[in-house]
């Protein structure tokens, strides 16, 4: 029996990663608003849990790529 074997294909990465990691974070805070809207909850309770993870999941996010740049430049030198 053959094994298929896929090669895996390099993405390239984001010109604007900080910026991409904001808007995905922004959408699924607005989903998240929405979801609590749709489902009878309280808008105000929403808007504040889904900020509040908005700008913990951004923070973190931007801290892991700056980690990962300095690293990388580590290893170049």
């Amino acid at each position: 029996m053959k094994k298929l074997r896929w090669q895996p294909y390099e993405l390239a990465p984001s010109k604007h990663p900080y910026r991409d990691s904001a808007i995905v974070y922004g959408a699924l805070a607005g989903i998240v608003i929405l979801i609590a809207v749709a489902s009878g909850g309280s808008l105000v309770k929403a808007v504040i849990v889904a900020g509040a993870v908005f700008v913990g999941a951004t923070l973190y996010s931007w801290w892991r790529l700056r980690e990962k740049l300095r690293k990388a430049g580590q290893e170049e030198e």
